[in-house]
């Protein structure tokens, strides 16, 4: 999915466990499949989940956002009504492999991507629930201050217009960027909030129906709490998203920066994932599709 994209192998992670855990060496290696684009995911044993970044960069670097993904991951599973990965290691470089690496236990279900939830009101609320159980908890004066979504919609200004531009002749860019016009300067009053940040359909884990769990908690911060709103337009169809607002109880600023946020997340997945992650760009489509309609 990305140039210079690492080769991670199961006879490359049996290595690497067989080397640094040897206490799981027996435990078979299974690939999962992932439409995720940052990290190679194995099982290893029933129980657990190696996770290996694809991209090349800087060992420390690497291990450093591993620790604050751990860190954050502690911090979710307190917050969370429903299950999350709990950090379990950190694997070093060897075997051929660069970089450091995280195991983390599994969590069962089925993504949403491949279940039948998207007209669901019932797991419309129980994500509700979940987005309003992170926003409850206190910050302790907190504020977002990462580099990329999650504080002000002026923010993605250059780099939506640069995907408008490499997305024409995949969808309507005119008129893709007459809604961005209107969303990017949505009022604001609300202070930041815990939010996981990243809720697509394959972060989100279904059984039986209902939300049975939510992983890839690596961008889980503080931020503009509309960021939490994105499955309305990349998940849910009109019947569940309204049931979605609803049960969040927001009012037409925020979710109009939720829009926003989809928006800015949704234009840049189309155009990059189209050829090496088509899913990704396909729910990219879709989710500008239905901005479009909803605006």
């Amino acid at each position: 999915m990305h140039e210079g994209q690492l080769d991670v192998t199961v006879e490359l992670v049996e290595a690497l466990v067989k080397e640094q855990f040897p206490e799981w060496s027996e435990l078979a290696v299974r690939a999962v499949g992932s439409h995720g684009t940052v990290n190679a995911v194995f099982r290893i044993g029933d129980d657990l989940t190696a996770r290996l970044p694809i991209q090349p960069g800087d060992p420390a670097a690497v291990r450093k956002e591993l620790e604050d993904e751990a860190d954050a991951a502690r911090r979710l599973r307190a917050m969370s009504p429903y299950p999350t990965p709990e950090p379990v290691a950190l694997g070093a470089p060897g075997s051929g492999y660069p970089l450091p690496w995280a195991v983390q236990t599994w969590i069962d279900g089925t993504i949403a991507y491949d279940a039948d939830v998207a007209g669901s009101e019932a797991f419309a609320e129980d994500l509700a629930r979940f987005v309003l159980a992170l926003r409850a908890q206190p910050t302790e004066g907190r504020t977002f201050n990462g580099q990329w979504r999650g504080g002000l919609l002026t923010s993605q200004d250059e780099w939506v217009a640069e995907c408008l531009e490499r997305s024409r002749g995949m969808i309507d860019v005119d008129a893709l960027t007459r809604l961005w016009s209107e969303l990017r300067t949505t009022a604001r009053t609300e202070p930041d909030a815990w939010t996981h940040r990243d809720l697509m359909p394959g972060n989100l884990l279904v059984k039986d129906g209902r939300l049975s769990g939510v992983i890839d908690v690596g961008m889980f911060t503080v931020s503009d709490p509309a960021m939490d709103l994105q499955p309305a337009w990349n998940l849910f169809d009109s019947t569940a998203r309204t049931a979605f607002r609803a049960a969040v109880g927001s009012d037409d600023a925020e979710w109009r920066r939720g829009m926003g946020w989809s928006f800015a997340q949704a234009i840049g997945c189309l155009w990059y994932y189209v050829e090496t992650n088509p899913v990704m760009s396909r729910t990219a489509h879709d989710t500008l599709t239905a901005l479009l309609k909803a605006s």
